[in-house]
């Protein structure tokens, strides 16, 4: 009765068992499953002596040749041939999977047609693997973009450090003073860039993730003094282009600006952000800071420009690592990442949506000292 069960037990779980007489002929044991009538040329019954691979399974040829070697050896282990593909009469495909047993001195052989729910967990496994060399090939391609960014901030330093030259010795020429007043900020920028270059090796010295450590030590700065000096500083270049860089006129100078945060990196903000909008500015057009109290809480900040916008397929990950759009009109791609880390680390949010008419908003909120 039990080897009844268990033979159709066997068959329902499409498994087909074999015993071995001799080299090549094996006897059916128990009952058939079905899959069997629709890859076999002749009807299989019982009991049945048939020869592999010259009649039937051709496939199992070379897997014969170990399956030899474990009988004799009378090993108690059971040996597995590996998943094969065959087609039934009809063409269709589907997965096997061969087994030796040495079980009560009896030498048997399964034969195992593969669920779906298998062949699914191996079309997984195998879909794992893929996004794992996928994975890799990112690392690497993301470590060279590193190493070429390290490349550049560096060369940059030098030229840096050619145009510092340049401003001191244009302190000893006799400048009016609107040539006196454009040379100061000339050097205020060059300042904050040797700056800007150090924080960012340093930050890639760690491989970049430097970038999200802080300090424990918080200011409160005040964000209409910070938005200002930002203007003061990128005038010049906004001018030279024709483009008007501006306050909105709505923002109440008497009110306290005062937020959470840190000097040197609020100002990043803004440098990032509005660098940002002149890249994507047309000439004539206005790129436009507001600010703005939300609620008792949070402070509003959001630079406007009148540009073509953000390209929709970069605009889901604008504020991650490295991202630039086909043009490429970029840095290096880390501005809006900078930004995004510090105002969330600060407490607060950053995004960005179309402009009604044209062109882009940059928001972020910080909260209020």
């Amino acid at each position: 009765m039990s080897e009844l069960i268990a033979s159709e037990i066997f068959a329902a779980l499409d498994i087909l068992v074999l015993k071995r007489l001799e080299v090549g002929k094996f006897k059916i044991s128990g009952n058939i499953p079905k899959w069997v009538r629709r890859f076999c040329r002749r009807t299989f019954k019982p009991e049945m002596e048939l020869l592999i691979p010259e009649e039937e399974f051709p496939f199992l040829e070379n897997f014969l040749i170990d399956a030899e070697e474990y009988w004799q050896n009378n090993d108690e282990k059971h040996l597995k041939s590996g998943i094969w593909s065959d087609l039934d009469i009809s063409g269709q495909e589907f997965h096997f999977e061969a087994t030796t047993l040495f079980v009560n001195q009896k030498k048997i052989l399964l034969i195992e047609m593969m669920s779906d729910a298998y062949i699914e967990k191996q079309s997984l496994i195998q879909q794992a693997r893929e996004n794992k060399l996928s994975y890799q090939h990112i690392l690497k391609e993301n470590q060279k973009k590193e190493v070429l960014i390290h490349c550049i901030i560096h060369d940059v330093a030098g030229q840096l450090s050619g145009i510092n030259c340049c401003l001191a010795l244009l302190e000893l020429e006799n400048l009016t003073d609107k040539g006196k007043e454009r040379l100061e900020i000339g050097r205020k920028q060059t300042i904050k860039q040797e700056m800007l270059i150090r924080e960012i090796l340093n930050a890639f010295s760690q491989e970049v993730e430097s970038l999200e450590s802080f300090t424990d030590d918080v200011e409160t700065p005040d964000i209409l003094v910070a938005a200002r000096d930002a203007i003061e500083l990128l005038t010049p270049s906004f001018t030279l282009n024709q483009i008007q860089l501006q306050l909105s006129e709505d923002i109440d100078p008497t009110a306290d600006w005062r937020i959470v945060g840190d000097k040197s990196r609020l100002d990043r903000i803004f440098a990032n952000l509005l660098e940002n909008a002149f890249r994507h500015s047309p000439p004539g057009s206005t790129v436009t800071i507001n600010l703005k109290v939300t609620d008792e809480e949070y402070i509003l900040v959001s630079v406007e420009d009148r540009g073509s916008g953000v390209p929709e397929e970069i605009a889901d990950t604008l504020f991650q690592k490295f991202t630039q759009g086909e043009k490429k009109t970029g840095k290096s791609g880390l501005g809006l990442y900078f930004c995004k880390i510090t105002v969330e680390r600060w407490g607060g949010e950053i995004g960005y949506r179309p402009r009604e008419g044209g062109g882009s908003r940059f928001w972020f909120t910080l909260l209020k000292k």
